[in-house]
């Protein structure tokens, strides 16, 4: 079993940047691909940016490309998205999520076996 919790979302300006962290429980932790996925309100969720086991391999939604990094550190058992350059429409719940399947992680969310409760993200002068 993984616990997810998400945390440093918040109300940042356009153009500003926040670093969300996804803390997680459990031995085998270090052994999932992870990701990240947004919804904003009456929209689907929608993928964000992936990671492999490894963290060698990363994977990023064409949207957020150039401005978003996914990083993961095993020691601490983190997952973290720095998030430059935001724009309004990066308004959302921003979750993150385990996969126990797959190496590389992937662009489906109903690929992903653990979910958090998500963190907030507005983008708003």
């Amino acid at each position: 079993q993984v616990q997810l919790v998400e945390s440093g979302g918040g109300l940042v300006q356009p153009g500003g940047s926040l670093r969300l962290s996804c803390a997680a429980s459990g031995r085998t932790f270090s052994n999932y691909a992870m990701g990240w996925f947004r919804q904003a309100p009456g929209k689907e969720r929608e993928f964000v940016a992936a990671i492999s086991w490894s963290g060698d391999i990363t994977l990023y939604a064409d949207s957020v490309k150039g401005r978003f990094t996914i990083s993961r550190d095993k020691a601490k058992n983190t997952v973290n998205l720095q998030m430059n350059s935001l724009k309004p429409e990066d308004t959302a719940l921003y979750y993150c999520a385990a996969d126990r399947h797959s190496a590389y992680g992937t662009r489906r969310a109903n690929e992903y076996d653990y979910w958090g409760q998500g963190t907030q993200v507005t983008v708003s002068s």
